[in-house]
């Protein structure tokens, strides 16, 4: 079967295989594990489960015939027994560790705890200090052992903390005091260190050398998102690989002259696995900064939107593969790639699978970066904003079929009621759609592909090289202005409102009132939020918004005063303007662009529905040796829609699977606050159980003194009550 070029296609096929083409290979070898006892499945050691990151598990103990007797076993409340107080809108994306009966995790403000994994009773806290604290989202830790020490490592805010696993002190001798700030060698002619930056995902380790990615800022104020090795006894950095290259690097070529004096972004934030037979790291990369406009960035813009491999102690380059050329659709490598064994023209072959934002699958050889399956080079649409320079072809993979809508047409407005349909036609109208790579315009452009497909929580992998993924569908608009006309609109507004549309209208829209789940409405915000509690997510950012500490504190004052709906003196109604007014790309840092997005939302009907056609979330497992389609199946429903007939849509979706050798998939994620388990080879559910909060985590298993138990992050957030809890199952003793 080959790629599907439109979505009307793709979802005919995806959808005719229902739980058909059941066609795993008996492959006896095992996917790729950790050494020693993590084989197991006792523990689970690390961020994905193994190194391989796999959220593979041997353990049998809960499987088909007795997951229907899973009952809780204990529950923390990772906030109230911490003395601590989640700010509301607040969630969890930690997916904890679990080393030799003790289970590490972080709360929704960054507070590393350990518990007794099989009782859930708190053994130690660390809290990091507040000042001048940018809140990341955290979603996981890592733990370091050389027989004599053990440590775990975690980012909050721009710092990298070790601390004594035993005990949650700080190792004082690690970088300065117990922390090493994660600006380091980020700097080159211009100074860093108040720009955004922070360690969303947790690293890898391998041997001594600790491999980190970073989250920065998707603007022209990114900092670089290099890859770093650091020491991890003594926090020294180790080495650096430049994914926006440097003169006489590898990729110098595919990007202006000295880009990256000016240019950020390119960063790993999504997640990194490791190869420990052959010393190799394997990771993603995001878009370059600015995210939708490239006038001055002319190039395919390596190591952007890549798929590359590293020599893990001296960060030399193996490798790369580029899935987009030239990005202008934000399509970062939205999850850590799954290092697995298939068979593959009879032959055994060790490769690293990576799905994407935009639904695609790419299994590549882990030893050159192959594609295993055929891809066409295909010519796309060049018809870009004045001074763009779209790449004239991108890629596109025959195998396996994309597992996330690809074009959008008309067919695909949603069909809920004719007033949903009507009102999604309206939105629609007048605007860009029909081909996968139009570049964005003014009028606007409708796009699959940013919050839909993967999503950052990461795949499953079994031994017989089936790959179990989940997948947003939904539906974008974005359209552009020029840089000079939104500064004339600026202009125009209150100090306040003038800051608002220049850094968070983008996101939450001229009218205040967000995208979907996705990005939440700030109207009425007083009542959820007090001034200080705006004050300091501004300072310090939540989940996916940025830190705005870079920003003088007037002008966040204004910002608040303005969300706040507060009078506005007449000193601080001074017009906003900016020292720039060309029309041109401004090429020193930070970089502003000639364009900039001004909206960027997701297409809802009137109810807040997906603007398309169900399902809006699935499950998927792919057989990886053949490239088919074991089951496709809608994930989550909405219960509103339920008790009205509609038969499951499946629901937007935020975490991840794991995979165990009990013949089960769990999975949380969806928007009915519900955790379930998946029959492996058919899809059907065998169990499922409402969480205290959505679960928008990744669940994990491990065993304690002869039990097996499945623990979730029960966070909540995207617009539904939030919570700070850890809610572990198990089989009641007759059942073991």
């Amino acid at each position: 079967m080959g790629f599907l070029a439109t979505n009307v296609m793709n979802r005919i096929f995806l959808w005719s295989l229902g739980l058909g083409s059941l066609l795993a290979l008996s492959c006896s070898h095992r996917a790729d594990q950790p050494v020693g006892t993590r084989e197991t499945g006792k523990n689970w050691p690390v961020y994905g489960g193994n190194p391989a990151g796999n959220r593979y598990s041997p353990l049998t103990q809960i499987n088909r015939q007795n997951v229907q007797g899973l009952e809780i076993a204990w529950i923390y409340n990772s906030v109230s027994d911490l003395g601590d107080e989640a700010t509301p809108g607040s969630q969890m994306e930690c997916q904890p560790i679990v080393v030799d009966g003790v289970l590490y995790a972080t709360n929704p403000n960054l507070v590393l705890f350990a518990l007794d994994a099989a009782q859930g009773t708190k053994l130690w806290s660390f809290a990091p200090p507040k000042k001048r604290m940018r809140f990341n989202m955290n979603r996981g830790v890592m733990y370091w052992n050389n027989g004599e020490q053990q440590r775990i490592l975690y980012s909050a805010g721009s710092f990298l903390y070790a601390l004594d696993a035993k005990t949650g002190k700080l190792v004082t001798d690690f970088g300065d005091s117990g922390k090493v700030d994660l600006h380091v060698g980020l700097d080159l002619n211009h100074g860093v260190s108040d720009l955004s930056v922070s360690a969303t995902t947790p690293g890898v380790i391998y041997k001594n050398v600790l491999v980190l990615g970073s989250s920065v800022s998707e603007d022209g104020d990114a900092a670089p998102g290099y890859v770093r090795g650091f020491d991890v006894i003594t926090g020294k950095l180790l080495w650096t690989f430049h994914t926006i290259p440097q003169p006489g690097e590898p990729g110098y070529d595919t990007w202006p002259k000295d880009a990256y004096k000016i240019m950020g972004g390119a960063n790993s934030w999504s997640g990194i696995v490791l190869d420990e037979k052959r010393g190799m790291v394997f990771f993603g990369t995001g878009s370059p900064g600015a995210d939708f406009y490239g006038g001055a960035r002319k190039g395919k813009n390596l190591f952007a939107n890549c798929i590359v491999a590293l020599d893990a102690e001296t960060g030399k380059l193996k490798w790369h593969f580029q899935t987009i050329h030239h990005d202008l659709w934000d399509r970062d490598i939205p999850c850590p790639p799954n290092l697995t064994t298939v068979v593959h023209d009879g032959k055994r072959v060790d490769v690293v699978v990576q799905a994407t934002k935009d639904g695609l699958v790419y299994v590549l050889d882990r030893d050159n970066g192959k594609s295993l399956f055929p891809i066409e080079e295909r010519p796309v649409p060049t018809q870009g904003l004045p001074g763009e320079h779209p790449w004239p072809t991108q890629r596109f993979p025959s195998l396996p079929a994309p597992f996330a809508d690809q074009e959008f047409t008309d067919s695909d407005i949603t069909d809920l009621s004719k007033r949903s349909h009507d009102y999604v036609k309206q939105i629609v109208q007048g605007k860009q759609y029909g081909k996968k790579f139009l570049p964005p315009n003014e009028p606007g452009t409708l796009l699959f592909g940013y919050s839909g497909g993967a999503e950052w929580g990461g795949n499953a992998v079994d031994t017989s090289g089936v790959l179990y993924v989940n997948s947003n569908h939904d539906l974008w608009l974005l359209q552009m202005i020029s840089r000079k006309e939104r500064e004339k609109e600026i202009a125009s507004y209150s100090k306040g409102q003038g800051l608002y549309i220049a850094h968070c209208s983008t996101c939450h829209g001229m009218d205040r009132k967000g995208s979907g789940s996705a990005i939440p409405s700030l109207r009425g915000i007083g009542q959820r939020l007090n001034k200080g509690q705006i004050s300091q997510i501004l300072q310090t950012g939540r989940g996916r918004m940025p830190s705005f500490a870079s920003l003088p504190a007037d002008q966040r004052e204004a910002i608040e005063d303005f969300l706040l709906n507060i009078h506005i003196s007449p000193q601080m109604a001074e017009r906003y303007q900016q020292s720039d007014s060309t029309e041109e790309d401004t090429l020193v840092f930070p970089y502003k662009p000639r364009y900039v997005n001004k909206v960027w939302r997701q297409v809802v009907d009137q109810d807040g529905y997906p603007g398309i056609k169900p399902p809006w979330g699935t499950l998927n497992a792919i057989n990886l040796n053949t490239g088919a389609y074991e089951w496709r199946i809608p994930l989550g429903a909405y219960p509103e829609l339920t008790e009205k007939g509609v038969a499951p849509t499946g629901t937007p979706n935020y975490g991840a699977p794991i995979v165990t050798a009990g013949g089960l998939v769990f999975i949380a994620a969806t928007r009915d606050e519900k955790i379930h388990a998946f029959d492996k080879a058919t899809g059907k559910v065998l169990w499922e159980h409402t969480l205290p909060a959505a679960g928008f985590a990744a669940p994990i298993t491990y065993e304690v003194d002869g039990r097996q138990y499945i623990v979730i992050a029960a966070g909540g957030g995207r617009g539904l009550k939030s919570s700070g809890m850890y809610v572990a199952f198990a089989l009641p003793a007759g059942l073991q």
